[in-house]
């Protein structure tokens, strides 16, 4: 009798912890599957096998870029260059192949680049101790001006069918002679969202650098004073983030076949509309790879949605902003809510 009280505590216990972890992604399903019911009746095409494939493929370009952008968001810091650096990795790629390298390499030096470039923020961040917004903002300005300038503004286009098929033409399948309308769905981009994604959540849920970004963003000098390098880890987190545009960017050019100069304008707000609508708090100190990747295909879902209703861009714009600042606002009134 005596176990009663104590086994009801443990349930409530379990229960809030559940709600928690949880509830918020939970929402996030649902709302997810209420857009889809509504566009299900609003358009025959919707739910086509084509369109799947199309949402699909959109959302993965999201996938790649904001598993990065929860990185450095959970860290407490932001990054506004990551649609500078899919045009500059890209652009490197593409005058890379055009200069005769083989396909692999190229793409290799456009990824280093990017990565390099992330990491240069990081630098910039920690050691030099300026603000997150200025250095990325300004880097923004710096990687795009370049880009513009050594392309002249033109286009880098024309590649090997080897670089185009990692645009999404294809079944990733294919080459097995594999068929089928399910498994023609699964191409290039989709299975690397998926594959960035797991590896994404293994690295911020199952090891010191995913522990230690949740800690800068939440008490910094606490993990100084225990004498972790946070110099080194904040390097790693906004290098972490110019890779996956870099990856971004890659997959953006292979599926137009051309390297645009002004490729991944923008996209740093869709990245952090992702990652704040996933439940990451803007303050940084939490947040998670799933949240992000639900709420990725919830801004493909509404895209692909308002495209089809035959809704002008600008009011995808709009949204987007009222999304962010919604979830902005619902987390702050979280934070201060403890």
């Amino acid at each position: 009798m005596n176990n009663q009280p104590a086994n009801q505590t443990d349930r409530n216990y379990l229960t809030k912890i559940f709600v928690k972890q949880y509830a918020a992604r939970i929402l996030l399903i649902a709302v997810l599957l209420t857009m889809m019911t509504i566009l299900t009746f609003s358009s025959e095409y919707f739910l086509t096998l084509k369109n799947i494939k199309n949402i699909l493929n959109l959302a993965s370009t999201y996938i790649l870029l904001s598993v990065g952008m929860t990185f450095v968001i959970c860290s407490g810091g932001i990054d506004l260059s990551v649609g500078a650096i899919m045009a500059m990795s890209s652009v490197i790629m593409g005058f890379a192949m055009k200069a005769g390298i083989p396909v692999g390499p190229a793409v290799l030096f456009g990824l280093i680049s990017g990565t390099l470039i992330g990491a240069a923020n990081g630098f910039l961040i920690s050691k030099v101790g300026i603000n997150a917004l200025i250095v990325t903002l300004s880097m923004m300005s710096i990687v795009r001006g370049s880009v513009i300038l050594l392309t002249d503004g033109k286009p880098v286009f024309g590649f090997d069918s080897s670089f185009t098929f990692w645009g999404g033409a294809d079944s990733i399948f294919r080459p097995l002679g594999w068929e089928g309308s399910l498994v023609n769905i699964v191409n290039p981009p989709i299975a690397l969202a998926l594959l960035v994604t797991f590896l994404g959540w293994i690295v911020l849920e199952k090891t010191k650098l995913g522990r230690y970004c949740f800690v800068l963003g939440s008490n910094e000098s606490a993990l100084q004073k225990t004498g972790v390098n946070t110099l080194f880890y904040k390097v790693l987190i906004y290098a972490l983030s110019g890779l996956c545009a870099a990856i971004t960017g890659f997959i953006v050019a292979a599926r137009l076949n051309t390297c645009e100069p002004l490729a991944g304008t923008g996209y740093e707000m869709d990245a952090i509309a992702a990652v704040v609508l996933g439940g990451t708090l803007i303050q940084g100190g939490s947040g998670s790879i799933s949240g992000t990747f639900i709420a990725c295909l919830i801004l493909a879902v509404m895209r692909n949605g308002l495209t089809i209703l035959s809704i002008s861009s600008n009011y995808q714009q709009l949204l987007t902003g009222l999304i962010v600042m919604t979830a902005v606002a619902i987390s702050e009134i979280k934070r201060r809510k403890g």
